[in-house]
């Protein structure tokens, strides 16, 4: 007998449909709610109706992939849904006084990340705790976005400022797709692959063993608020190019939504788990949640009701899943 036929086998790499289990659950549902809409409405299965669908929830998407950084460390930002409006505002107002699309858009991401660097060193180095600092900044950015340009809302002018979000660097793919896509392939390769993507984790399961391992918990929690307000900046970019107005309240909404992908998707409010497939999932069952409610003929206004009750089902389950 050799000594090799003594060794237990190796393990197995888990196969693609284990690895992720929650997000086809995740998949399934938002199948069956767009069947279930479509038995009322056969246009909500239309493909018009689909390229609505990614089109209202690209910005989300973005967003909600910035905000999962976060909550995977055991933090929370509250300011993305102010610092996309800010960035809109101040994205306009750079094309207003004369700069070029492209020099008001790095304007506009320069929100973010001013915004994000804050958060990060106030969280890291001062030491506040994330929900207080994130609420003040939200606060602040929120108010900045009716200071800047005295609560009016700012067309843009800019006659091929549509083609950063609706136009096709690759044939037949809108930018807006091609974005979530590379953002989405690229953050779930960094989680799961990148040594350093796999700090967040870490960070988010335990800060002092991850410090006792020698990973840099200030920097990579640094990292993620920037990470977040970076990535809700490019957010805003893409409904001012859409839209091509910038409104001071465009994002008053978008934190809870984002949050709630997040959470919707797999992640843990307490951190270390969560995937940047399952945030883009929870954010698209939102929009259509949100689609449905509207093609159905229901009042508006129940779309809050509803997103509530989805996030409070969700961290239902994953309060018992813990369990």
């Amino acid at each position: 007998m050799t000594s090799n036929d003594s060794l237990p086998p190796a393990p197995r790499a888990p196969s693609i449909l284990s690895a992720y289990r929650s997000e086809m659950a995740i998949a399934i549902a938002c199948i069956a709610l767009l069947v279930g809409v479509g038995i009322f409405v056969p246009a909500a299965l239309s493909a018009g109706n689909f390229a609505n669908i990614l089109q209202a929830s690209a910005p989300l998407v973005i967003m909600s992939l910035g905000v999962l950084v976060v909550i995977i460390t055991g933090g929370i930002d509250l300011s993305v849904g102010s610092i996309f409006s800010l960035t809109g505002m101040v994205t306009a107002l750079a094309m207003a006084n004369g700069f070029g699309d492209v020099s008001a858009s790095l304007a506009g991401l320069g929100v973010g990340l001013v915004f994000g660097s804050i958060n990060g060193a106030l969280i890291t180095l001062v030491g506040l705790a994330p929900f207080v600092v994130t609420l003040i900044t939200y606060a602040v950015a929120a108010s900045l976005a009716f200071i800047v340009t005295n609560g009016r809302s700012l067309g843009v002018d800019s006659p091929d400022y549509w083609l950063f979000n609706s136009g096709q660097i690759i044939p037949g793919l809108p930018n807006f797709v091609l974005f979530c896509l590379l953002f989405t392939v690229a953050l779930e390769f960094v989680l799961r692959k990148v040594t350093a993507g796999r700090w967040f984790y870490s960070v988010g399961s335990s800060p002092m063993a991850a410090y006792l391992l020698g990973i840099p918990v200030k920097r990579t929690r640094f990292a993620a608020y920037v990470i977040s307000g970076t990535m809700a900046s490019f957010a805003g970019l893409l409904t001012v190019s859409y839209i091509l107005n910038a409104e001071a309240t465009a994002g008053a909404s978008l934190m809870l939504q984002a949050i709630a992908a997040v959470v919707i998707g797999g992640a843990s409010l307490s951190g270390g788990s969560g995937s940047a497939v399952g945030a883009v999932l929870g954010a698209l069952m939102i929009t259509i949640i949100q689609n449905g409610v509207n093609l159905i003929g229901i009042n508006s206004f129940w779309q809050g009701s509803v997103t509530g009750l989805a996030i409070l089902v969700a961290v239902l389950i994953d309060r018992f899943s813990h369990r």
